[in-house]
C-alpha cells in the first residue's frame, strides 16, 4: 500500500499564479456547466458534474445546459470528459452542488447565470480537496457515485486541515517548517496504521469505518479495499487519502477513535474459500489498539483486533 504526503494536493493545475498553469474558461454553447469545464494552459481540465436529476432541474436555471434530461446531460458529460482525455495532461472533476454554489455567489456577490460565476466556482481553492482525477470512467456508472463521495471526503479534509492549522493543504510548511514536519511526521504514523490493519488481515475484501472525535464534530472515514494474496492492495485515491488524514489528524490532537474493519477473509488461491471477518481497534490519542470491549460502529458489528504492533 502506497500513503501520501498529507500536503500534496496544494500546488493544484488549475490554480493560477507562479509557475502553475494559467487558467482561461472553456465556453462551449450550452454544454453544460455541469459539463462546462476550466482548462489550464493546455495542461489541465477541471469540469464540475450534476450528479442527480434533481440537481440539474435546479441548475437549469441557471442556464447550465440545454440538454432535455438529465440522461441526455450525463451522455453529453461523458462526451465532453472523453474529448478532455484527448487535448489534457490532467483531467479532473467534482461534484456541481447547486446549494453550494448557491452560496458561493451571494458570499462573493456573483450571478450565478453568468459563466464566469460558474467558472470562479470550479476553481475555488478552499474546494479542491473534492476534485477527483479522471480516467475515462463512464459518469453513468461508478465514477458520479465517487464525485459525491469525493465532495463528502472533501469536506472531512478541511476540517481536518483546519484542525491542523492548515497543516495538510494549507501554507503552515511555508511559514512554521517544525509545524509541517510535526503534520507530516503525524500523517505517516496514520499511514502506518492502516498498513498494519490491512497486513494483519490478509488476503480478503474488506471495508474500513474509521471515527475520531474532534472539536467541531467527528471526523470519519470510509474505504473498500481488495487486498490480493501477493499484499498488493486495490483502494480509490480519494480514499485512502482521507483515511490517512483522519489517522493524521488523530494522532496529532491526540483525539479519541475507533475504527473496524470488515468483511470477507479468503483468496481465490484457497480454493474460493471466504470466512467473515471483523476487527475493531480504539485509540486514546497516541496510538492504535485492539478495542477493549465488542465494539458496533455505523451498524457493524466487531471484536478486538489483533496487536499492530506484531504485524510487520
Amino acid at each position: 500500500m502506497s500513503s501520501r504526503h498529507g500536503r500534496a494536493r496544494r500546488n493544484s493545475d488549475c490554480t493560477a499564479g507562479g509557475s502553475r498553469p494559467a487558467v482561461r474558461a472553456s465556453h462551449r454553447p450550452q454544454r453544460a456547466d455541469g459539463a462546462e469545464g476550466v482548462e489550464g494552459a493546455d495542461q489541465a481540465f477541471v469540469i464540475g458534474v450534476l450528479t442527480s436529476a434533481a440537481d440539474f432541474a435546479r441548475a437549469r436555471a441557471w442556464g447550465i445546459s440545454d440538454a432535455p434530461d438529465y440522461e441526455r446531460y450525463l451522455a453529453d458529460t461523458a462526451e465532453l470528459l472523453a474529448d478532455a482525455l484527448e487535448r489534457f495532461e490532467t483531467v479532473r472533476a467534482r461534484m456541481f452542488h447547486p446549494q453550494d454554489f448557491e452560496e458561493f455567489c451571494l458570499l462573493n456577490g456573483l450571478d450565478p447565470a453568468e459563466p464566469t460565476a460558474r467558472d470562479r466556482y470550479l476553481v475555488n481553492p478552499a474546494l479542491q480537496t473534492q476534485l477527483l482525477a479522471y480516467q475515462g470512467e463512464e459518469p453513468a456508472g461508478d465514477f458520479v457515485p465517487r464525485l459525491v463521495r469525493a465532495r463528502e471526503n472533501g469536506l472531512t479534509l478541511c476540517h481536518a486541515d483546519l484542525l491542523l492549522d492548515g497543516g495538510l493543504y494549507g501554507g503552515a510548511g511555508e511559514c512554521d517548517e517544525d509545524h509541517a514536519r510535526w503534520v507530516r511526521a503525524a500523517y505517516q504514523r496514520g499511514g502506518e496504521v492502516f498498513r498494519r490493519m490491512l497486513v494483519g488481515a490478509g488476503a480478503g475484501v474488506y471495508e474500513l469505518r474509521l471515527r475520531v472525535d474532534a472539536p467541531g464534530g467527528r471526523l470519519t472515514a470510509a474505504a473498500r479495499v481488495l487486498q490480493w494474496e501477493d499484499g498488493v492492495v486495490r483502494i480509490n485515491d480519494e480514499d485512502l487519502e482521507l483515511v490517512c488524514a483522519v489517522l493524521c489528524a488523530g494522532l496529532a490532537l491526540e483525539l479519541p477513535g475507533v475504527a473496524v474493519l470488515h468483511g470477507s477473509q479468503g483468496s481465490a488461491a484457497s480454493c474460493g474459500e471466504y470466512l467473515p471477518a471483523s476487527w475493531a481497534w480504539s485509540s486514546g490519542g497516541q496510538d492504535w489498539a485492539p478495542a477493549d470491549r465488542p465494539v458496533r460502529l455505523d451498524g457493524v458489528a466487531a471484536q478486538p483486533g489483533y496487536s499492530l504492533g506484531t504485524v510487520c
